[in-house]
């Protein structure tokens, strides 16, 4: 009998003392169960060899056997690591190896939680990065390479301390390697061993695995942690493959002060790519608190241009061709950020520096500044004391939301019982709270505000919870603050899914997607740093075209094509990103029943 059949499911005893009791998932080497310990009365992981067909099972079952029996043996040497999940064993059972494991209750792997959650907060990244680099090198230091680490293969679990996702934990040894360690090769020579959006360009060459080649796998996958996706992603592996050899990383979107480790990472030379101890500096930096106490994440380390509230808010504009608006540019305020979550708030604890206590008549503390409790829909300008979210910004109100080229503004509120609660709870519960705003538009992070002990009764027993233009103003209302028939002043408060009544390229409006529109906002792309503005206005259609295809969305190209817009506010900021729509090939209107 073949492993894999169907009396190898639900119920059946393994080695006379594992008892299965559900799949918790498969991958390429077989199916991993929750089995009951009948010896020791608890739950363990098993991992199962699976050959799905015969054929298979008889010219590869010496080799894939013999690779359960070394991943066993790699994890189990690295047995009691905090990040690399435990191998109590591995066993024969009808002629086949079962690895019996630790089994981390509550897991949720790093690609499944991106997918159901979103991109992660560069902070966050920065975290896992530095665990998975720390399991990395203790291999490494056995002479143990892991040859796939991606982020199917990175476990997240709760802590002791109950923060859901607090236990990082490599896994799948199944194709690691141990160079001169006399074991034999199963695999032949030309055979590519790895994810092919995840290998390292000279393994993908053919070259030998190294811990260099590690290290690029661990920059694809934190890559795709920061951003949704993977820096080589393409329609196949084999696309994927000739990117990784051939072509640049993405630039990424999301990214901040993670942005140079990415890069150091993805270096395609082995050679000149940034070795395990300076990685490992560069990520504790992100994530290492500041010397006056406070334990703030740091996601920017300046890289990114400060910006200078504008005198006059700078035009949509864009191209018009015959009676209808088509080839209409506009950009968005800051860059395109589809969001920075799972942490991704920043905590303005105005008072924990000395001197800043603040009073009733400062209810958020005198760096912050404010005279009165911030209210819903307030708009609001943020003078940084360094790099924009870096430090407590000073903050100011714009009653106009429009005037001053607000930089955010208050999209809800956060209650507690005390200052002190308010301070622990408000950074994850904002983030909760502007998630659906943050995901609509294109470059915004969130910041909790959180009232001191003294101004906690005047704010209302409650943080407040903004948006805010991630590298520049906002120039505008955000989300339902808007007014429908209300004119854009730029690019920076468009969002996914909103309908625009185009009337001249200057002049676009938010219309309502129950009557007839123009033009449809389906997502955003980023075009090349060293473009002018008007570079970008001859490009941006054929970019969306290629990045945001309306068929993709179920918009039939033989009626819809692409459009996009551009402004000069968002351009001048540094992030040069494009907002994407859809419209009619013939200029005609849109309206309710469109896909």
């Amino acid at each position: 009998m073949t492993s894999g059949s169907p009396t190898s499911g639900v119920g059946r005893v393994i080695a006379g003392r594992y008892l299965l009791l559900h799949r918790l998932g498969s991958g390429g080497m077989g199916h991993v169960w929750l089995a009951h310990d009948q010896r020791l009365a608890c739950e363990v992981a098993l991992k199962e060899i699976v050959f799905r067909d015969p054929a298979e099972a008889g010219q590869e079952r010496e080799a894939r056997v013999a690779r359960a029996r070394a991943e066993a043996r790699h994890a189990a040497g690295l047995r009691g690591h905090p990040h690399v999940v435990t191998v109590h064993d591995v066993l024969e059972h009808e002629g086949l190896p079962w690895i019996v494991m630790e089994y981390v209750a509550g897991a949720v792997d790093l690609r499944d939680l991106v997918a159901r959650r979103g991109p992660l907060a560069p902070a966050e990244c920065a975290r896992i990065g530095l665990a998975v680099l720390d399991a990395l090198t203790a291999g490494h230091e056995r002479g143990v390479l892991h040859r796939d680490v991606k982020p199917a293969n990175i476990l997240l679990a709760p802590d002791r301390a109950g923060a859901p996702y607090g236990r990082v934990l490599l896994t799948d040894y199944g194709i690691s390697v141990q160079p001169g360690g006399g074991e034999p090769r199963y695999t032949l020579a030309s055979a590519l061993v790895g994810t092919a959006g995840y290998l390292a360009p000279e393994r993908a060459g053919g070259g030998p695995p190294t811990p260099a080649a590690d290290l690029f796998s661990l920059g694809c996958t934190l890559y795709h942690a920061v951003e949704g996706r993977g820096p080589f992603e393409r329609e196949s592996p084999l696309a994927e493959l000739t990117a990784v050899v051939t072509d640049e990383p993405r630039p990424p979107l999301r990214a901040g002060a993670l942005e140079p480790v990415l890069r150091a990472l993805l270096v395609k030379d082995p050679v000149r790519r940034i070795a395990a101890p300076e990685a490992e500096s560069a990520l504790a930096r992100i994530v290492t608190p500041h010397g006056d106490g406070a334990v703030r994440t740091q996601t920017d380390l300046g890289s990114q241009p400060h910006w200078a509230a504008a005198s006059a808010l700078p035009p949509v504009t864009g191209r018009r061709r015959r009676t209808r608006p088509r080839a209409l540019d506009a950009v968005v305020a800051g860059g395109l950020g589809l969001v920075l979550a799972l942490g991704g708030v920043w905590s303005a604890l105005a008072d924990r520096a000395e001197g800043s206590a603040g009073t009733a008549a400062a209810p958020y503390g005198e760096i912050v500044g404010l005279t009165r409790p911030l209210r819903d829909g307030d708009c609001v300008l943020a003078d940084w004391p360094g790099p924009r979210f870096t430090g407590t910004p000073r903050l100011a109100l714009d009653p106009t939301c429009r005037d001053k080229a607000p930089d955010g503004q208050v999209m809800g509120f956060v209650e507690a019982a005390s200052a002190e609660e308010a301070g622990q709870v408000a950074a994850a519960r904002c983030e909760e709270v502007t998630r659906e705003d943050r995901e609509r538009l294109a470059d915004v992070r969130g910041f909790a505000v959180v009232p001191t002990r003294a101004g906690f009764e005047a704010a209302g027993r409650r943080a407040a919870c903004l948006v805010l233009g991630g590298h520049g103003p906002v120039y505008g209302p955000l989300g339902g603050h808007r007014r429908l028939g209300a004119a854009f002043a730029d690019t920076a408060t468009m969002q996914r899914r909103d309908c625009l009544d185009a009337r001249s390229n200057r002049d676009v409006r938010l219309a309502s997607c129950e009557g007839s529109y123009d033009e449809q906002v389906l997502g955003f792309t980023r075009l090349d740093a060293g473009l002018t503005l008007t570079q970008a206005r001859t490009r941006s259609d054929a970019a969306c075209a290629r990045d945001v295809a309306p068929a993709d969305y179920g918009f039939d190209p033989s009626v819809y094509e692409a459009g996009s817009w551009t402004s000069e506010g968002s351009w001048n900021s540094g992030t040069h990103f494009v907002v994407c729509t859809v419209r009619k090939q013939n200029g005609g209107t849109m309206g309710g029943d469109e896909p």
